[in-house]
C-alpha cells in the first residue's frame, strides 16, 4: 500500500493552513458559521456522525465515493484537513494511512470508534472466520481483527451513542441535540436489526459464502457462518488451492447462491459460481455509496441486502 510520506505532508500542511482550508471532501477546518467541523475516516461513520450532529455539524469523509476504503491513500491537503478539524473520528487499524495521519497531526482531536465497535471477530486472510480460537492459533492463520462492525446494527448502535458523547464533548452547548439525535438514531438501528433477525431466523442454508470477508458480524449476528472468498481486504487474494477447498465447500454443503460486491471485481466469485454451479448475487459491505448503490444511504442499502440475502439463503 503506498502512503503519502509524512514530512511532505507536514510540509505542505503549513502551505495550505496559511491559504486557509474549505470544503468538506477530506474535513474541513473551523469556520464562521459557528458548526463544529468533523472528519470521519469513512462512509458508515460519515453517516452516523452527520446523522447524530444534525444542523450543528459540518461532516467531510476522508474515503471519496466509489473508492475502496482499505486501500487509502492520503494527499497532503487531507491531512492539512485533519490538522483543522474540531473532531476525527475513524477506526483504529483500519486504513494505516489514517492511522499514521491522525498520530502525526490530530492527536487531540481523534476519536477512535473500535473499542465501543467490539471487534472481537477474527478472520484470515483467505477469508475464514476462527471465532473463538486461541490467540496462537490465530497466528498460525495469518489473522486480523475483523474491521467491518457497521454490517452489524447492534454494534452500529454503541459506536452511535459513543459518537453522541464525543459531539457532546466537543460542543457542549449542543450537548442534549446530539444525545437526542444518537438516541434517534439507535432506534432505527434496533428496528434493522429487529427486520434482519426475523427476515433470516428460518432460512435453508446457512453458509454465507462472499466476496471477501466483510460480513463476519453480520454472519455472527444472524446465525449463518462466513467463508470469503478474499480476506479482510479484498486484495487478500486466495491462492489456487484454498478455491479449490471452497469449491468444495459450497458443493458439499449445497450452496446455492455466492456473493460478489459493489467496488471490487467479481471475477473470483464468477468463475467459483461457475465451478460449483452457483448463482452470483450482490451483498453491498456498504464501505460507501455511489450512483450503482442499491440505496441512498446505510439504512436503505442494509435493507437491500437484506432482500438479497433472504433469497440467496432461502429464507422462508
Amino acid at each position: 500500500m503506498r502512503r503519502a510520506p509524512l514530512a511532505l505532508a507536514a510540509t505542505a500542511l503549513l502551505a495550505l493552513t496559511a491559504c486557509g482550508s474549505s470544503g468538506t471532501g477530506g474535513g474541513s477546518g473551523s469556520g464562521g458559521d459557528g458548526r463544529l467541523r468533523v472528519t470521519a475516516a469513512f462512509y458508515p461513520l460519515q453517516w452516523a456522525t452527520a446523522k447524530v450532529g444534525g444542523d450543528h455539524v459540518e461532516v467531510g469523509s476522508l474515503t471519496k465515493p466509489g473508492a475502496e476504503p482499505h486501500d487509502l491513500e492520503l494527499t497532503p491537503k487531507d491531512v492539512a484537513g485533519l490538522a483543522s478539524a474540531d473532531v476525527v473520528v475513524y477506526l483504529a487499524g483500519f486504513q494505516p494511512a489514517v492511522d499514521d495521519a491522525v498520530a502525526a497531526e490530530a492527536k487531540k482531536t481523534a476519536f477512535d470508534v473500535s473499542a465501543d465497535a467490539d471487534l472481537d471477530l477474527t478472520a484470515t486472510e483467505e477469508g475464514h472466520d476462527h471465532a473463538g480460537e486461541s490467540p496462537d492459533a490465530h497466528a498460525e492463520h495469518g489473522t486480523g481483527k475483523d474491521p467491518h462492525f457497521w454490517l452489524d446494527p447492534v454494534r452500529f448502535e454503541k459506536v452511535t451513542t459513543a459518537i453522541g458523547e464525543r459531539l457532546a464533548t466537543a460542543d457542549p452547548t449542543n450537548a442534549a441535540d446530539y444525545r437526542a439525535n444518537a438516541a434517534a438514531l439507535v432506534k432505527e438501528l434496533g428496528s434493522l436489526d429487529a427486520e434482519f433477525e426475523k427476515g433470516l431466523a428460518d432460512c435453508t442454508s446457512k453458509d454465507l459464502v462472499t466476496g471477501h470477508a466483510a460480513f463476519g458480524y453480520l454472519a455472527q449476528r444472524y446465525g449463518l457462518s462466513q467463508e470469503g472468498i478474499a480476506g479482510l481486504s479484498p486484495d487478500a487474494e486466495p491462492d489456487a488451492a484454498t478455491l479449490r477447498d471452497l469449491a468444495a465447500h459450497v458443493r458439499e454443503h449445497g450452496v446455492k447462491t455466492v456473493y460478489a460486491e459493489t467496488l471490487v471485481s467479481p471475477a473470483l466469485t464468477e468463475t467459483l459460481a461457475r465451478e460449483t454451479g452457483a448463482t452470483v448475487a450482490v451483498l453491498d459491505p456498504i464501505e460507501g455509496i455511489t450512483d450503482t448503490s442499491k440505496g441512498k444511504d446505510y439504512l436503505e442499502v442494509m435493507r437491500s441486502n437484506l432482500d438479497t440475502l433472504r433469497q440467496g439463503q432461502q429464507c422462508r
